[in-house]
């Protein structure tokens, strides 16, 4: 069994089918339509399975993190659900934020290893971690026990890991070989208000993309010709309670998980958004995002309804 979320910590902060609905599409100026929107699979909350992270795999399938049942998992496209790997419990949890271990980010590489970030509050556990195919889970860098790593982010050409720090407002870098993570970037943007700062990741288009829960902001920071990081750039702003983010083709549009709202945003290059889906669709809490060919999944995490947390597919 599972560990319920921890409800008290975040105190005050905060259609089956629906109509089609337009999107720019980010290749050219014809409109790409969402619809089929329906929910793959559901999960259950009492047992702590509240996907907080995705990655899709090459045949449709999906993987997930479980924030606070220590599990990776996939869901295939038939909606069942195999758990790949449950990572080891600490003897006694103290995260910051949240006080219990959690599972954030997920990423995978061609040869289909993932990677992911786990926070325990405790030296033996907390950091990223690495399954191959067929494997067991295993730490391949450790983290700050006093932050919060969260998202999690994969360079494909560099083979450089990205890991969004809530807390200490740090993105960490490190080689998908392990080793010890070197502080890329941080500074005021990436910093929490209240709650949580950088949480998701994505590498796109030579920067690395990045997301401020509290300050609602979308950033991009443009890697150097040696790897160093550039000037962090805002490029949307009053996105309520942002969390993950997956890019729409080639381009710079891309879908944003509004997590306390039950929201989707599609957010264009130019910063402007529009919500696309929502509570009525069957979001509860959103977390992250994964785009594969013609189709998005939408895994919610149910942290603030408590209800429901579920995968949402939909085709474009």
């Amino acid at each position: 069994m599972g560990k319920m979320f921890p409800w008290s910590v975040l105190g005050g902060l905060a259609m089956a089918m629906i109509a089609v609905v337009s999107m720019v599409h980010p290749a050219s100026a014809a409109p790409v339509r969402v619809s089929g929107v329906h929910i793959l699979a559901h999960f259950d909350l009492a047992a702590g399975q509240q996907p907080e992270n995705i990655v899709a795999e090459p045949d449709g399938a999906v993987d997930l993190t479980f924030a606070f049942a220590d599990q990776v998992v996939r869901v295939t496209p038939d909606g069942k659900m195999h758990i790949l790997a449950t990572l080891p419990a600490p003897a006694k949890a103290f995260t910051p934020i949240l006080g219990v271990a959690f599972l954030g980010g997920i990423v995978k590489t061609n040869d289909g290893t993932l990677y992911f970030n786990y926070d325990t509050g405790t030296s033996d556990l907390t950091g990223i971690w690495r399954l191959r195919p067929g494997g067991v889970p295993t730490r391949i860098a450790a983290l700050p026990v006093n932050g919060f790593a969260n998202g999690l982010a994969l360079d494909e050409q560099t083979g450089l890991l990205y890991s969004a720090d809530s807390v200490l407002g740090t993105i960490w870098r490190v080689s998908v070989r392990g080793g010890t993570p070197t502080a890329w970037v941080s500074g005021p943007a990436l910093a929490p208000k209240s709650f949580a700062g950088a949480n998701g990741m994505k590498v796109h288009n030579g920067a690395v993309w990045t997301t401020n829960t509290d300050a609602g902001t979308l950033l991009r920071i443009p890697i150097g010709n040696h790897g160093q990081a550039q000037a962090i750039e805002t490029r949307a702003t009053g996105l309520t309670f942002i969390d993950d983010i997956a890019f729409v083709g080639n381009g710079d549009t891309l879908l944003a998980a509004l997590n306390s709202i039950s929201e989707v945003a599609l957010v264009k290059p130019d910063g402007t958004h529009t919500i696309v889906l929502t509570a009525t669709d069957g979001l509860s809490n959103p977390t992250s995002i994964a785009v594969h060919n013609e189709t998005i999944f939408v895994p919610s995490a149910a942290y603030f309804t408590k209800a429901d947390p579920n995968l949402l597919e939909a085709h474009i």
